[in-house]
């Protein structure tokens, strides 16, 4: 752990030297995700000019389950990007081979060799909300409900993470460049408002076949006082335990089956 943890440090200060040496580029960048940040909130806000609640859900309500959202998947983003790419840049490419000869996990370098430095916004854009809808909401912040808050943080980025690198691991069996990724990427906004809103079929397939519903609204449920899903709220660390592992699990089984494309 030592030694990757400081492997993590390194990559992570290499990259983020070379990222901002092109200071134009990069600020251009941030401002482009902050950009899409605040069309996300504008649509909240557009939605509650025209109704006074959605279902039985406050504006603020829906905006603290909105900000608690951005936080853990602003994290997965930051080192997303060579999941999406993983098919086209290291399978058909024949990059992985090169993983393959280091003395570090395949998945480690896979993930930590690139970051979105840019999608660090969301996670401070997303506190910010949060703390909003804390106070206007009038809801009683213990110190165990900090203890909650991170570890629900986790246990969400950790779901993105592991949902996408199942995805990912797909193109170690099907070679194509772009993948079955960006599909199940456009369900994230599904995530980012009450599940109560949805009908069986879509509250049962974002909560245990891809359960974007564990990383945002399961969680947000206990803050906002929503007894009726507390048995769910305890189950979030279960579910990103049990699919970060099944992920891992075939990521291994991908790269015993991986073959070089022979360039």
């Amino acid at each position: 752990m030592k030694r990757h943890f400081r492997l993590f440090l390194l990559y992570f200060a290499q990259y983020a030297k070379v990222r901002l040496a092109y200071k134009a580029d990069f600020f251009i960048a941030v401002f482009s995700s902050m950009t899409a940040t605040v069309l996300g909130f504008g649509f909240i806000l557009v939605l509650f000019s025209k109704i006074p609640k959605l279902q039985d859900w406050s504006f603020y309500e829906i905006l603290f389950l909105y900000g608690f959202s951005l936080i853990p998947l602003g994290l997965f983003n930051v080192i997303s990007w060579n999941l999406y790419e993983f098919g086209d840049i290291y399978i058909i490419q024949g990059r992985f081979d090169r993983l393959l000869l280091r003395p570090a996990h395949t998945l480690f370098q896979v993930v930590f060799e690139k970051f979105r430095l840019e999608s660090l916004q969301e996670v401070v854009t997303g506190a910010l909300v949060v703390a909003v809808c804390v106070r206007r909401l009038h809801l009683t912040w213990r110190v165990a409900d900090s203890f909650w808050f991170l570890l629900m943080v986790i246990c969400g980025a950790v779901i993105y993470l592991a949902v996408f690198l199942i995805l990912t691991s797909v193109s170690f069996w099907f070679e194509d460049r772009v993948g079955i990724v960006p599909p199940v990427f456009n369900m994230l906004t599904f995530g980012r408002y009450p599940l109560t809103i949805y009908n069986v079929f879509v509250q049962f397939l974002l909560s245990w076949i891809i359960p974007f519903a564990f990383a945002s609204f399961y969680p947000t449920t206990h803050f906002l006082g929503r007894r009726a899903f507390t048995p769910y709220f305890y189950l979030v660390p279960v579910v990103a335990a049990s699919f970060f592992l099944l992920a891992v699990f075939l990521w291994n089984k991908g790269v015993a089956n991986y073959s070089s494309t022979g360039s």
